[in-house]
């Protein structure tokens, strides 16, 4: 290292004008951050007089410091800094509480190393905390190969300095669990259309399989030929949605609409499940987009499914209709229903009402959440199961829908 002057003189107010503006105006972009803080601590270790800088930033545990980013350091200090105790000394310290101060006998950083430290040219490191509110996310060190002094402008500068760099730290956070949110969020919604696209044909092949080693077992040939085409339709369908969902991440929504759809379901339905299934539209018009449209058909076609695998129904009906609420899609069947009164809610409650597997029900409920609208599962009048969704009109289905 240098033997330049360790002698902390105040910064000309230029200088610091132009370094914490700088820093400012990057912390509104970062990027990487790790690449912003080694890029500014050239400016600081220069003006500081110091031989080089480094920055750490506590581990999740809080029990080490990681290093981040560094200016100026020795190979073999470098190697083995990259991670040291949170209570180590002076560093300990300004990782603990919001202070700046001095390590001036290096010998407990010199006993981490296999050689002299900093080559016995280090006499001095000095340790600044980066605060973000009332807590420390890491500190920053720079080295000097002398006794230095810091006066109050000096001192007030690393501070600010300390101050920005805390916020850096404390965006990037943020920003991760942003990330991480989204990620997660994807990847729920690309489950939903997994689930969407393939569960109910697949359930339904699946019913159809029995049946048909049924009929060759009995030799019947008429049925046999029928339960292995319905079986070989289910499959090409699965395998054109598979498709469909790798390409897109969605399925194929009807291009004439929701109701060109639901109508499409209700005229396969009795040859797939043998319960009829019929549709009544009394709004005249919808005023849906057509994402909106995508996740109101895919709560009809789960309902639907449901009823198929567990009313034993003969006849289901599914309405819609305006009320002062909002627009109603109403599904009911006349089968089984439901064992326990309990179960009629609203699907807010669906996790202590329903087995938290039941992942049909548990997308309905977070589909339905995204329209803004609430989702009612019930008992009919009589017998049978009544399914409500009610979307709000105007404004509040259109920001729902976001």
């Amino acid at each position: 290292m240098s033997s330049t002057s360790a002698t902390l003189t105040s910064a000309t107010s230029v200088d610091a004008d132009l370094l914490a503006a700088a820093l400012t105006t990057d912390l509104a972009n970062p990027g990487d951050l790790e690449s912003l803080l080694a890029r500014f601590l050239i400016p600081i270790v220069a003006l500081a007089g110091a031989q080089a800088g480094a920055v750490r930033v506590l581990t999740d545990d809080g029990h080490s410091m990681r290093l981040v980013a560094q200016q100026g350091l020795p190979a073999d200090v470098l190697a083995s800094e990259q991670l040291v105790d949170s209570n180590c000394g002076m560093c300990g310290l300004a990782v603990s509480k919001d202070v700046i101060g001095w390590v001036d006998d290096v010998a407990s950083c010199a006993a981490r190393h296999t050689q002299v430290y900093f080559g016995a040219q280090c006499r001095g490191v000095l340790a600044i905390s980066l605060p973000y509110g009332h807590q420390v996310l890491g500190i920053y060190n720079l080295f000097f190969d002398a006794q230095a002094h810091v006066d109050a402008t000096m001192e007030t500068l690393l501070r600010l300095i300390g101050q920005l760099l805390g916020q850096a730290l404390h965006n990037a956070k943020i920003e991760r669990e942003r990330l991480r949110t989204t990620v997660m969020k994807e990847r729920q919604e690309m489950v939903n259309e997994v689930h969407d696209a393939l569960a109910q044909t697949l359930a339904y092949a699946r019913m159809r399989l029995p049946l048909l080693s049924d009929a060759i077992l009995a030799h019947d040939d008429q049925k046999s030929l029928k339960y292995f085409s319905d079986v070989k339709s289910a499959v090409s369908e699965v395998h054109d949605n598979l498709r469909e969902v790798m390409t897109y991440f969605r399925t194929r929504m009807d291009p004439m609409g929701l109701l060109h759809a639901l109508q499409g379901l209700a005229d396969g339905f009795f040859n797939r499940t043998g319960i009829e299934l019929e549709l009544k539209n009394l709004a005249p018009k919808l005023d849906l987009t057509d994402q909106q449209e995508v996740q109101v058909f895919h709560i009809v076609q789960e309902t639907l499914a449901n009823i198929a695998k567990y009313s034993m129904a003969r006849h289901a009906v599914v309405t819609i209709d305006k009320s002062p609420q909002g627009l109603e899609f109403l599904i009911e069947d006349d089968g089984l229903g439901m064992d326990e009164p309990s179960v009629s809610t609203i699907v807010t409650m669906a996790r202590e009402l329903v087995p938290s597997t039941h992942l049909g029900l548990e997308i309905m409920q977070s589909r339905a959440r995204r329209l803004g609208g609430t989702l009612e599962v019930g008992g009919n009048d009589g017998s049978g199961t009544l399914v409500r969704l009610v979307l709000p009109l105007g404004s509040a289905l259109a920001k729902g829908s976001t």
